[in-house]
């Protein structure tokens, strides 16, 4: 094996996957901070009993984990760069 075939690394904070939990994730907190926050009598009404962002925020946040998790244990391996000789 040459040295190229060895230096084999993951994209790491460049996986998509990453991004998409961050962003669900923080959103996912947001609604859980409201659902504590929140004026809950007025949203019980609205939403027939039921704890709509609180419920809502967890399901967002597991998703995250979900795909925080999937990101790290199965990593997208990054191929070396090609070395090319344009004669440039």
């Amino acid at each position: 094996m040459s040295e190229q075939q060895q230096e084999k690394h993951t994209a790491g904070a460049f996986d998509v996957r990453n991004v998409i939990a961050a962003l669900i994730g923080a959103y996912g907190l947001v609604l859980v901070v409201m659902a504590f926050a929140g004026d809950a009598a007025e949203e019980a009404d609205r939403t027939g009993g039921l704890d709509a962002n609180l419920w809502a925020g967890i399901g967002m946040l597991v998703f995250a984990a979900a795909f925080a998790l999937w990101a790290r244990l199965r990593p997208v391996v990054v191929d070396p760069p090609r070395d090319t000789d344009d004669g440039a």
